[in-house]
């Protein structure tokens, strides 16, 4: 996410990228040969991005990234489903698109599934019935153990995997950096990740993620997107329709900024200078084909021309009508006419009634008066045809541009007075306060109605349950990463809040991952390559099968496996159970009543009762 510099004007065009389908690639020699290879899978849960754990230049970077969502409509085929770029354009399709994450966690292990086959068939693993690549994916921060194991059934019985290993992004993330700047293991440090659905605040201490005081803040990018959204719709209503999901995420990722002190940046918005040097005018796509828009002379010239040519061909339609239905009438009632003078009086007067009329004069005057109005209409085509040869060559049309030539001069009169309309700057949004307001959201969820800390309250809350002595060494190592924390100045927002939270004189240090988009990728195959496959951190098939699929095999960048314990009856309990029964008969066998067992709570009624 950097800033836009440099445009002139400060305008700036939406790119609206069209995705384009992903190559099929085939598998390389070097990710089958001495062993297969493991696949490293990132898992995001607004991008996923999947590659080889092999060492070389060509396999320096994901080869597949794309979006994590699917579409597929209701009762559509599962070879119907579009999955990530194979997506254009995520607009259309939005009502449609389904992800396989609740918030953070895999829920949705059908999409899931589709995930995962897009990803093998175009890394180009063409194995039928299994795949023979270990597998190493990332899960989100104390992942539920019943996600896992519905993930490792699916991984270990759907698809074959030989090895699986799990591990979170952003405890990858923060090994791969660590080891870029040379520090040695273990590590000590604050890790704070956000990403599209949620944020964390995770503890790191001696080399082992301290769960118990791991933070979940509900917060992500889908939220600051959504309130973007929601603050140009109610400042634009015209156009709420363009101001998609899409754009908004577009807005945030090049031209949105964290306020280092938030309400002393808005005073500086106050200033009409610093507003017309800072604010972003975002260029909305238009046609000037629209109604409103000041055509040129010769353009109104020529839609005069048309409309008059247009109303002249409706009056003659509208006369070749009159004149067939006036002819159509003359000749009726010059049939019944000839009846009279045939001798037929009978028949005559019998059309007479028909036709509304009671004597022959005034038969015979509607039928003079039918031949005059033929006659006329007749004398006015000829007319017509007589004129039209004139309008073919176009002395017409230069006649009738003769006569607009006098009108023509009143618009270029009126435009030095009336201001003219500028369509392109209609459909600009200016974004102004907005590009600090919706990042904000990281930090005061109460922006968006939520009641939940933010970042730098969940992170002294995180640091207060340590001694002060722990709380000095993650201090030294505050690190962040995560796509949603790209924006230009989070890491001196995080050192200013330190700075206030912090002892008077205490060392502290913050430090954002040099990629926060892909260092969990980066360093999740870092991990594969320094630790082969079967050593510790990987579950084999067998160990799936011993000990369930919510096993974890622990490694520094993993979570901490808690088994689940299923409390079974005590030795002293079942003899209390069984002695409450055997009193209960006796009581039945002395008193002769038929009486149901009770517990050991109403013996003592039931000795009420006997007595």
């Amino acid at each position: 996410m950097t800033s836009a510099t440099g445009a002139a004007g400060k305008i700036f065009q939406f790119q609206d990228i069209k995705f384009s389908p992903d190559i099929l690639f085939e598998v390389k020699p070097e990710c089958l040969q001495p062993s297969p290879a493991p696949i490293v899978v990132d898992n995001g849960s607004f991008q996923t991005r999947a590659g080889w754990a092999c060492s070389g230049a060509e396999f320096s970077g994901p080869s597949v990234l794309f979006r994590s969502v699917a579409a597929r409509s209701r009762g559509a085929a599962r070879s119907e489903t579009q999955v990530g770029n194979d997506i254009p354009n995520l607009e259309p399709l939005r009502w449609l698109l389904k992800s396989q994450f609740d918030r953070n966690v895999v829920v949705n292990f059908e999409i899931q599934e589709l995930m995962l086959d897009y990803i093998f068939v175009h890394l180009g693993i063409g194995t039928e019935g299994h795949v023979e690549h270990p597998l190493i994916l990332t899960e989100a921060p104390c992942n539920p153990l019943h996600c896992r194991q519905m993930m490792s059934e699916l991984l270990f019985e759907c698809y074959g995997v030989p090895q699986v290993a799990y591990g979170v992004d952003s405890l990858f993330s923060f090994y791969s950096n660590n080891t870029q700047r040379g520090l040695k293991p273990p590590h000590t440090g604050l890790v704070i990740s956000s990403g599209y659905h949620c944020s964390h605040v995770l503890p790191f201490i001696n080399g082992r993620l301290d769960a118990f005081n791991c933070k979940r803040i509900n917060i992500g990018g889908s939220h600051t997107a959504a309130y973007m959204q929601r603050l140009l719709q109610l400042k634009y209503p015209a156009h709420q329709a363009a101001i998609t999901p899409s754009r908004m995420e577009e807005l945030l990722h090049h031209h949105c900024y964290v306020a280092v002190d938030y309400q002393q940046e808005l005073e500086k918005w106050r200033s009409a200078e610093f507003y017309e040097e800072e604010v972003h005018r975002m260029q909305l796509p238009f046609s000037g084909k629209v109604a409103g828009v000041f055509a040129s002379v010769e353009e109104r010239q020529e839609k005069r021309v048309q409309q008059l040519r247009r109303l002249e061909e409706l009056n003659n339609r509208h006369r070749e009508e009159k004149l067939q239905q006036d002819q159509e009438r003359l000749d009726t009632l010059l049939a019944v006419q000839e009846l009279l003078e045939d001798g037929a009086v009978e028949q005559f007067h019998r059309r007479l009634m028909e036709l509304n009329m009671d004597s022959a004069e005034e038969l015979q005057s509607y039928i003079h008066k039918l031949s005059l109005s033929v006659e006329q209409h007749r004398l006015a085509r000829a007319e017509i045809i007589e004129l039209e040869q004139p309008m073919d060559e176009g002395d017409g049309v230069n006649q009738i541009e003769a006569d607009l030539g006098d009108e023509s001069t009143e618009p270029e009169k009126a435009g030095n007075i009336q201001p003219v309309f500028n369509m392109a700057e209609y459909h600009q949004l200016f974004v102004g306060t907005e590009r600090l307001r919706a990042p904000e959201v990281l930090f005061r969820p109460s922006l968006i109605g939520e009641e939940q800390m933010g970042l730098i309250e969940t992170l002294q809350f995180v640091l207060e349950q340590y001694s002060p002595e722990q709380q000095a060494m993650l201090a030294e190592n505050v690190f962040l990463t995560g796509g949603n924390l790209l924006y230009p100045g989070v890491k001196e927002r995080v050192e200013r809040e330190l700075l206030a939270m912090r002892p008077f004189q205490s060392h502290f240090k913050v430090s954002l991952a040099s990629d926060p988009a892909l260092d969990a990728w980066f360093g999740a195959r870092d991990w594969a390559l320094r630790n082969p496959v079967g050593s510790e951190g990987w579950i084999s098939r067998q160990e799936f099968e011993e000990k369930g699929g919510e096993y974890l095999s622990e490694h520094w960048a993993s979570n901490i496996f808690i088994p689940m314990r299923i409390s079974k009856p005590t030795q002293r309990a079942n003899e209390v159970s069984l002695s409450s029964t055997e009193q209960s008969q006796d009581v039945n066998t002395a008193t002769g009543l038929d009486i149901d067992v009770v517990p050991d709570a109403d013996i003592g009624t039931l000795g009420a009762l006997m007595s």
